[in-house]
């Protein structure tokens, strides 16, 4: 006879049950969030607090953000929900009492920048490209797949991913036919390379002592080699990339750029960069890419060593840690590729005949590993 057993109850209290809930409805509607988020990036709200000295009434929002004058009721409350998300900082400023009254003598809300928004001003840390990358249609579509393609019988090699079941091919066969995508995607990579090799040149500049030369693999329109070419002028810096990714870019004198397909051919040099590359592919094609590697700095009497920017999931800080792993579903949902923990790691270098490395966490979601044959 069946029989079923009960489960103990576990004792909750109201105020955690609330809590509970608060965070369930929380958790459903983020996209909201992204969404505000979005709305904010395209109508240039840092950008309108940057000019205004890094804060603004909600009037002086007004006079300067594009909105229709119908919609003027409603900024309040994008900048609320914006604020509470730490995207903003608001608080609430009381008239002098011999300024004259606002209104009814109510408080007057002045929205700040902070360091979050900082990143959405423009200039030369301005990741408002990544936002809307990240919130484009494209995206999303993919991600209202996601159930359906957990349920797939798909398997092995011919796997694909949400993204090319919402779209019929892969984002980068999509986003070749489409013009304005392609610019965005562009942009966002560049805006990434920019930020990333910054604070790379800043917190590990003895990373690049010493060499003379290093090669970009898929390195997109040189944004990053360019950095480190204008930082360190004895390096020589080049840049792989397919042909049509290059065509048309025109030649600056800092960084050459090399047509080819790292799969067949890497050039050689005493630095191979992989800048957010691997986490694009399977762990079989990782170690081809890596190989390809290891051989391109086994030209000369001194070996050389790949520099690995990307992923290593497994921060002991809790933001950091729910960034890496958002990642790695970004990943799995747009190319069916992952972000990695160490050990993931530690095996495809081994088996793509390297005898050791060295994680720098010090790119806060990312780390920067050093890896020798």
């Amino acid at each position: 006879m069946n029989q079923t057993t009960a489960m103990p109850m576990v004792a909750t209290s109201k105020a955690e049950l609330l809590q509970a809930d608060a965070e369930l409805f929380c958790h459903t509607f983020a996209y909201v969030k992204s969404m505000a988020l979005n709305s904010a990036v395209k109508l240039g709200i840092a950008d309108v607090l940057h000019r205004c000295g890094g804060a603004a009434s909600l009037p002086d929002l007004l006079s300067a953000v594009p909105l229709h004058p119908s919609k003027g009721p409603y900024l309040c409350r994008l900048m609320n929900m914006l604020a509470a998300a730490g995207i903003f900082t608001a608080e609430d400023v009381v008239p002098a009492a011999s300024a004259p009254a606002d209104g009814d003598g109510a408080p007057t809300t002045v929205y700040h920048l902070n360091t979050v928004s900082r990143l959405l001003v423009e200039g030369s840390s301005c990741m408002s490209l990544c936002v809307l990358l990240d919130t484009t249609d494209l995206f999303v579509t993919a991600s209202l797949r996601l159930h359906q393609w957990l349920l797939s019988e798909e398997e092995g090699a011919t796997m694909g991913s949400p993204f090319t079941m919402a779209h019929g091919g892969s984002l980068y066969g999509v986003g070749s036919r489409d013009p304005e995508f392609n610019v965005l995607f562009n942009g966002a990579m560049g805006a990434t390379s920019k930020f990333i090799a910054a604070l790379a040149i800043r917190e590990r500049s003895e990373v690049f002592a010493g060499i003379t030369s290093l090669v970009d693999v898929a390195g997109g329109n040189g944004t990053m080699a360019r950095t480190i070419a204008e930082a360190f002028p004895r390096v020589k810096c080049s840049v792989l990339e397919l042909p049509q990714v290059i065509e048309g870019i025109p030649p600056d004198g800092t960084v050459e750029l090399v047509a080819g397909d790292m799969m067949e051919f890497v050039p050689p040099a005493d630095v191979v960069l992989l800048k957010h590359v691997l986490h694009n592919w399977s762990d079989e094609d990782c170690v081809k890419i890596l190989t390809r590697c290891r051989q391109a700095i086994s030209h000369g009497a001194k070996a050389g060593k790949v520099i690995i920017i990307d992923t290593v999931v497994g921060s002991t800080s809790h933001e950091m840690l729910e960034a890496q792993v958002t990642m790695d579903l970004a990943m799995m949902m747009l190319f069916n590729g992952k972000a990695r923990e160490e050990h993931n790691w530690h095996k495809m270098f081994m088996e793509a005949g390297f005898s050791h490395y060295k994680i720098h966490n010090v790119l806060g979601m990312r780390s920067l590993i050093e890896v020798h044959p």
